[in-house]
């Protein structure tokens, strides 16, 4: 498999930092890399660029940025909730019969990082590692609702409500109405509005600071639930939440809508 040399050498780059050498000159890393100085700098600039290396104005050395930090955390983060919400997926989807699937957010998106499997019917549109609308999608609407009002409107300053299907919510005043609801409810619905013909309900999860980490949905052909199933499916996943949370370390008793 070929390499991208110019990859490999911005890798080897973040490479020559470390607990001993938190700042580098450009002719440090020039003679470490055994690279010209216009080369390394050309590599700089574009790590800089995507916040993966900062210059300090004071010495003009270079160190590593905090996009490193961000993405670490999102890594360490998935790999600790993962582990943990490992039987709680399970449980539900057998209990429940349907799909259940476990997101964390990444910026203005969710992320899949688990899914355990319908015996009974496939939802083809998810799989680990894809990302989803935050909009549109039950999700995306657990992970946003319990989050600070001065967080949202980051998270949806210039967001783009794509139309996914007939039922999608499409612009950023009837999003907030549903966040309302959501808060009220304790829980988020996707009505078909990611996906035709699939249903989803999704709750929160939260870490040791009570902070949104994660979330939990069960989604289903809406054609084969009735309204006596959410209900019960409701109360299966509100209760893997809580007890998954407290798992995680959160130390709350109740949440408004549990």
């Amino acid at each position: 498999m070929p390499i991208i040399q110019s990859l490999d050498r911005a890798l080897k780059i973040l490479d020559l930092f470390d607990e001993y050498h938190t700042e580098l000159k450009i002719t440090d890393i020039s003679d470490k890399m055994l690279l010209h100085k216009s080369t390394v700098h050309s590599l700089l600039k574009t790590l800089q660029k995507h916040q993966y290396i900062e210059q300090n104005p004071e010495n003009g050395k270079y160190h590593l940025g905090m996009k490193l930090f961000e993405r670490g955390n999102v890594v360490i983060q998935s790999r600790d909730i993962r582990s943990v919400a490992k039987e709680y997926l399970y449980a539900l989807s057998k209990d429940t019969g349907q799909t259940v699937h476990l997101v964390i957010q990444d910026g203005k998106e969710g992320i899949y990082i688990d899914k355990v499997e319908s015996t009974s019917a496939t939802v083809l549109y998810s799989r680990i590692g894809r990302r989803i609308p935050l909009h549109c999608s039950g999700v995306g609407k657990a992970l946003i609702a319990f989050q600070s009002d001065r967080e949202i409107a980051d998270i949806f300053e210039n967001y783009e409500f794509i139309k996914r299907t007939e039922n999608t919510i499409t612009n950023k005043e009837d999003f907030l109405k549903e966040i309302e609801i959501i808060r009220q409810k304790g829980y988020a619905e996707d009505l078909e509005e990611n996906e035709p013909g699939i249903r989803c309900l999704s709750i929160p999860v939260h870490d040791h600071t009570a902070r949104v980490t994660g979330a939990i949905s069960i989604s289903m052909p809406s054609m084969r639930v009735q309204e006596k199933d959410i209900e019960k499916y409701v109360t299966l996943l509100k209760k893997a939440g809580t007890q998954l949370s407290q798992k995680l370390g959160c130390g709350f008793q109740t949440l408004k809508g549990y």
